[in-house]
């Protein structure tokens, strides 16, 4: 109802500008509608007559008044009233929402589906794990987040490309190989030689264990075969990188979530993009040396002070080679990028976007975009669960979904706002019971197609076509609860898709799901009079399609038997 309403108040803006209230160059004001907090003061809002009572010299409320007077007809508002300073507050008739009910029906999938993104490109980095071990539970979260943020951009009209970053060079790429050498060669974590800095988890021995038996990894159809040899660093080096992003391949596999291209940090040092970022830098003249270092400029672009670049050594900062890839996501057209990372990379991201910006190649200020995720702590029993056997200092998201099962992970990880500490309850999440949102949300799906098997099963025609133009039987209280609740679906998806939090689809879903049970509770809906079972079954056949669309943008799964 939004862009009707906003299309009945510029009429009247426009009826105020003829008959003299308002002068004739009077530009339409960036008013909003929205939904007040409670529909006691209607079911929308605006702020149109605050905002224009300059203009026209008198006060908001006065101007308020003028303006419900110039708004014309429409059968879908009932009443409208002005509230407080000048806001104006409507009312809409229950067949606007029936209207919207009959409206999921038609479109099925596509409802709640936009195209504000008009087709332009958006880059989604996530998880990009070091290909060191497991995935841990953090990286879940990141998956959880960026996949759903994937599929909500997508959901909004926007062309999405899933992209994961491999860090596969460095100092922690040098300790995996150093401690699959140190098993390879018989030795253990609490061995004298041990690498200092070495990766201690049990998967390491397995990792040395198919490199000494020449075992073949196929990694996205580059097949890498162990050369058996322990003294061979180079060797086990490519092997256990080529293993471990296997497996995490797999892990992600298992939690729903792939990508659409894998970009590895070793390339931007073997295609020369590293040099071409730090050439570019120093011909835009925002470099200097000092101390035998190459220094950046990223003062001058919001950062917190100057850094350095080329260290005296020749070598680069980590932040280098993070400029450099995120440049080739400039060159490769992507009109925006967005990064999904922990909260503790924060400190990196104004040194990025400084880079980017130093190199005037007309980069938004703003680009790339980020969606920081804080700590998750999981809870059994009452008490934190840290370890996995598995990997040794930390539980890996295998050992999560393992125990409660990939829908409730995640939408666990989803279910809050990224920024913002998590607990997960492996108790709750294994619950079927009401307490259990994902449960909740669920079992209000299966239940709709329980319904539609019911009436099979008992010979009880129905035609969802007719009941969709006979929503107007239902004029109970609960079922315009109801039918309010499904209508508010497209305005969630858009506005989580411009805040970039998709924890509000699963946020409104439980609030669907609360709407269906107790309208389902409140009457029986396989009833004699075939009219009026008609409208009930095509309600309820329109809730079950919002949350079967809501829970595919957060990968959870709509099942039709529980």
């Amino acid at each position: 109802m939004k862009p009707q309403l906003r299309a009945l108040i510029g009429q009247g803006i426009e009826a105020l500008r003829a008959n003299g209230t308002l002068p004739a160059d009077t530009l339409p004001p960036d008013f909003v509608v929205e939904r007040p907090k409670t529909r006691e003061h209607g079911d929308f809002a605006t702020n149109a007559a605050m905002l224009l009572a300059k203009a026209a010299r008198t006060n908001p409320r006065a101007l308020a008044q003028a303006l419900v007077e110039a708004l014309p007809a429409s059968t879908d508002v009932a009443r409208v009233e002005i509230a407080g300073p000048g806001f104006i507050n409507f009312h809409l008739a229950p067949t606007a929402y029936q209207r919207e009910a009959a409206s999921v029906l038609k479109q099925g999938h596509d409802y709640g589906r936009s195209l504000s993104g008009d087709g332009h490109s958006v880059g989604v980095e996530y998880v990009s794990a070091n290909p060191t071990g497991p995935l841990h539970v953090g990286h879940g979260r990141a998956a959880a987040i960026g996949d759903s943020l994937a599929r909500l951009l997508d959901a909004n009209g926007w062309n999405v490309k899933r992209e994961f970053y491999y860090n596969d060079a460095g100092v922690q790429i040098e300790n995996l190989a150093r401690s699959v050498q140190a098993r390879a060669l018989g030795q253990s974590p609490d061995s004298e030689g041990w690498p200092q800095e070495g990766y201690r988890g049990d998967y390491i021995l397995d990792v040395a264990k198919a490199y000494l038996a020449g075992e073949t990894v196929n990694l996205e159809g580059h097949l890498v075969t162990g050369a058996k040899d322990p003294q061979d660093l180079d060797a086990i080096r490519h092997f256990a990188v080529a293993y471990l992003r296997n497996e995490q391949n797999h892990d992600l596999a298992a939690f729903g979530v792939d990508f659409d291209i894998y970009f590895l940090e070793s390339s931007l040092y073997r295609d020369g993009k590293v040099e071409e970022a730090v050439n570019k830098l120093i011909a835009s003249g925002h470099t200097y040396e000092e101390g035998g270092a190459l220094w950046l400029k990223s003062s001058d672009f919001g950062d917190d002070k100057d850094r350095v670049m080329r260290k005296s050594d020749g070598t680069y900062t980590y932040f280098v080679p993070d400029v450099a890839y995120h440049l080739t996501k400039w060159q490769r057209g992507y009109e925006r990028a967005i990064t999904e990372l922990g909260a503790d990379h924060h400190g990196s991201l104004a040194r990025v976007r400084a880079g980017l910006q130093a190199m005037d190649l007309g980069i938004p200020k703003g680009w790339p975009e980020y969606v920081l995720h804080q700590m998750v702590t999981v809870m059994r029993g009452g008490e934190e669960v840290k370890l996995s056997k598995r990997a040794g200092s930390y539980l890996t998201l295998r050992d999560l979904i393992d125990e409660v099962g990939r829908d409730a992970t995640r939408w666990f990880l989803i279910a809050r706002k990224p920024d913002s500490q998590l607990t997960f309850d492996i108790d709750l999440a294994r619950q079927q019971s009401n307490d259990n949102p994902v449960f909740y949300v669920q079992y209000a799906h299966a239940r709709v197609c329980s319904l539609l098997r019911q009436a099979q099963e008992k010979g009880l025609s129905h035609d969802l076509a007719k009941g969709s133009a006979q929503l107007g039987l239902l004029g109970d209280d609960t079922s315009l609860w109801l039918m309010i609740e499904i209508s508010r679906y497209p305005e969630v998806v858009e506005a989580a898709g411009e805040a970039l939090e998709p924890h509000q689809i699963a946020q409104y879903l439980r609030e669907l799901a609360h709407a269906f049970h107790t309208w389902y509770h409140g009457t029986p809906v396989l009833v004699d009079d075939a009219a009026e079972r008609d409208a009930k079954l095509a309600l309820a056949q329109a809730a079950r399609q919002v949350l079967a669309n809501g829970l595919e943008i957060l990968g959870v799964g709509a099942p039709e038997k529980m």
